[in-house]
């Protein structure tokens, strides 16, 4: 760690990561040639065993910006995921996976629409799908609601309404986002899909916006983690290696943070009651698939085995 503590940038980049020499400097690099450089980029390395600690020192040594914290041993990627947002000091925030690279303009567009709306809480660029060298691939999710439409009205029920359905990746949660904002959520929690759950919760206190520019690249490879637990039972055990063995009901977690986020974040009165009319119905729409949750828990816990991939 070699920054000045006096150093406030506008930007903080938290780049979590565990094993990912493979791709962590194509990362990194994307990040030193971003047009906008008013930034500083925190990299939390969660109890790597391959040559991740080497570079991340070397970018640490030839770069003031760069932060590098290390832990000795895989405490789940909600935990590193939390480390490096509660470790920045930007006025806004942005998660980079380390082997998603970003465009240059991709910091310059984002902060142009959040310093011009200040009702806008979380601005995100369109993307598209990598392969490991590169390659652009077809995407293979497909939503009802685009993501340039799902966040953006003035209503935060209206909103709610849009975010809660399973049917979208949640690849907005590595967009731009005002840290004051962020840090009044609970940020990523040690269950399935939370980063989903996080969005809804960030859309009640405001609009998202989504800026028509390909400037994300998500990259999809054998050694990603939505590739290698691909079973949400498993990636239980990638949110928290305490997992490993114990019945996981993230589903259930997620009806009941969403009705708590309903009474604890202000709105009108109107969209509050909206707001829990559209929850008992994700709650009708989903009720088979909370059941299946609820017996596949009881008759299958999270197999030791997926501690192994983690």
């Amino acid at each position: 760690m070699n920054n000045a503590q006096s150093f406030s940038p506008t930007v903080s980049l938290g780049v979590p990561v565990r094993n990912g020499e493979k791709f962590l400097q194509i990362t990194l690099d994307s990040i030193a040639a971003q047009t906008y450089q008013d930034y500083e980029v925190i990299i939390s390395d969660n109890g790597s065993t391959d040559g991740t600690a080497a570079i991340c020192n070397r970018y640490a040594a030839s770069d003031s910006r760069v932060r590098y914290i290390r832990a000795e041993e895989n405490n789940g990627a909600a935990w590193n995921f939390c480390n490096v947002a509660k470790a920045a000091r930007g006025k806004y925030f942005k998660w980079l996976a380390h082997d998603d690279p970003i465009q240059p303009e991709y910091l310059e567009r984002c902060v142009a629409v959040l310093e011009s709306r200040p009702e806008v809480v979380l601005c995100f660029t369109d993307q598209v799908d990598i392969d490991e060298h590169g390659n652009q691939l077809p995407s293979k999710y497909h939503s009802h609601i685009p993501r340039d439409k799902r966040a953006v009205s003035p209503r935060p029920s209206e909103r709610f309404r849009k975010m809660v359905k399973l049917d979208y990746r949640c690849e907005e949660v590595f967009g731009l986002i005002r840290t004051e904002v962020l840090m009044k959520t609970k940020l990523i929690e040690a269950y399935t899909d939370s980063d989903r759950t996080l969005l809804v919760e960030l859309c009640l206190y405001g609009p998202f916006h989504m800026v028509p520019e390909i400037l994300f690249l998500h990259r999809i490879h054998k050694a990603s983690s939505t590739e290698v637990f691909e079973d949400w039972q498993e990636r239980a055990v990638w949110f928290d290696p305490k997992m490993a063995g114990k019945a996981s009901f993230p589903f259930w977690r997620q009806f009941r943070e969403y009705f708590l986020f309903i009474f604890r974040i202000p709105m009108p009165i109107r969209d509050r009651l909206m707001c829990l009319f559209w929850l008992s119905y994700w709650l009708y729409s989903f009720k088979r698939f909370l059941a299946h949750e609820l017996v596949k828990n009881l008759r299958t816990p999270v197999v030791k085995s997926a501690l192994e991939k983690a």
